[in-house]
């Protein structure tokens, strides 16, 4: 007998950007993370995202109709979601597991 899981649904409207500083030495550019909301990250034209929380890849969902959800992104791994304390899967379990990082982070 097989058995359904309920569809979850997982929004984060902040997560972080992939940002370039000058060195502190002055000699080239620097990567670096940004906290940033999603609406502000797609309005200045970022294209690297990663979870706040966890590092670990997101799926970038953009608002397209004006009815329809404000822009979000999600976990691509559910092993992500189940582990983040952000995570949709984390937040529904009741076995009291501890949050931890991404297994795959982006860097």
């Amino acid at each position: 007998m097989a058995t359904k899981t309920a569809s979850v649904s997982e929004k984060l409207y902040n997560c972080e950007v992939k940002r370039r500083r000058v060195r502190a030495s002055g000699t080239g550019y620097e990567p670096f993370w940004k906290v940033k909301s999603l609406v502000d990250a797609i309005v200045d034209g970022d294209t690297e995202f990663r979870c706040k929380d966890c590092h670990g890849a997101v799926k970038l969902h953009k608002r397209n109709m004006a009815t329809g959800p404000e822009a979000h992104v999600a976990h691509k791994l559910r092993s992500d979601s189940e582990y983040c304390t952000s995570g949709a899967w984390f937040l529904g379990a009741t076995d009291g597991r501890a949050s931890r990082l991404s297994g795959t982070p982006v860097a």
